[in-house]
């Protein structure tokens, strides 16, 4: 990113620094989840505390105490703001260098993809189908509520990995392969630049209701304009990069992951349901050709992959959670020898 930068003669910005900057965004982010993980666990042990152990106004300070040091050593403390700090500054260089795509590579592929993607699907355009099949009223405003739950969901998976998990593997699993999602889908960017058929054929989705997904395209629309007119101007960066998608590509990376590690049932088809949609929801608004999809899924793949060695989660190459242990036991107390996680079955 740093040597990008001093090339192009680009400014580095905080990607979500415009209202609130990092360095207090961060602090409240961890705090608020630290709060979450102790306070209902502190509150459901004072109520269900036995009547002569309680002490007033003291037992439920105290049990708050106390589960704030079970839940809270000093090695999760250390794993959680380490893996937070590691994961901004990749976020970070992920975002800007995003933003670096246009001075760097000008030329644009979204011709070709639009006569590929006029291939796959038989001569169709794949938006025009999906229109076709589900409408332009309430589908647009469905389908948008999906993109929007999965700018949510992200940042909260990665708390649960980072801060509220005890599995230090299988937390160090997920935020690298979310990582390394980005390095392959940034690396793409550059040799393959893109914008997305909402901006290169805007006329096929101007029957589409004006949702929130349309506010956002516009929005990043201006972003754009304004980093290729002046970027030293404005304190935005531009976020227009259509292959691949990483909507699909970490999508697949969460479902693969919850399948490999064997979570719940539920919790496994939510996600590879909730993917589903996702896949429709980018092509049906535009921000993607079925192309891009494709792209995505395969580089979730790879991410998932290639971080399961990187933290060593794997058995001869083949990726599988290793436990090393969790972070509830006291720390002077013997971590047990590493252990393979059985296959989910």
């Amino acid at each position: 990113m740093v040597v990008v930068a001093w090339v192009e003669d680009l400014p580095v910005r905080d990607p979500d620094g415009v209202v609130v900057p990092t360095y207090v965004r961060l602090p409240i982010i961890l705090l608020i989840a630290w709060l979450l993980d102790v306070l209902p666990r502190s509150v459901h042990r004072s109520v269900t505390a036995p009547r002569e152990a309680r002490a007033g106004w003291r037992t439920p300070w105290r049990d708050f105490r106390t589960v704030a040091r079970e839940r809270w050593t000093r090695s999760h403390v250390i794993f959680s703001v380490s893996g937070l700090a590691a994961w901004y500054v990749c976020y970070a260089a992920f975002r800007n260098l995003k933003s670096y795509v246009p001075f760097v590579h000008e030329r644009i592929f979204d011709t070709s993809f639009h006569r590929i993607d006029h291939t796959l699907w038989m001569g169709h355009d794949p938006a025009n189908v999906l229109h076709s099949w589900f409408g332009t009223g309430w589908a647009a405003e469905f389908f948008s509520a999906v993109y929007v739950i999965w700018i949510v969901l992200i940042p909260v998976s990665l708390a649960i990995a980072l801060v509220w998990t005890r599995h230090p593997a299988a937390g160090s699993w997920f935020v690298t392969a979310v990582a390394l999602d980005w390095l392959l889908g940034v690396a793409t960017y550059y040799a393959l630049p893109t914008l997305g058929p909402i901006y290169s054929s805007p006329g096929d989705f101007a029957d589409l209701r004006h949702t929130y997904a349309t506010t956002l395209e516009e929005d990043l629309l201006r972003d754009r304009l304004n980093v290729l007119s002046d970027p030293h101007a404005t304190h935005a960066v531009q976020t227009i990069a259509a292959f691949p998608s990483l909507h699909v590509g970490i999508m697949v990376t969460v479902c693969l992951f919850v399948t490999l590690i064997g979570l719940a049932r539920w919790i496994r088809v939510t996600a590879w349901s909730f993917l589903v949609l996702t896949v429709l929801s980018t092509i049906y608004l535009g921000w993607h050709f079925s192309l891009d999809v494709l792209g995505g899924a395969v580089l979730g793949a790879a991410a998932v992959w290639l971080a399961a060695l990187g933290t060593g989660n794997h058995v001869g190459g083949r990726p599988r959670l290793v436990d090393r242990g969790s972070y509830d036991r006291a720390q002077t107390e013997e971590q047990e020898p590493e252990r393979v996680s059985p296959a989910p079955g």
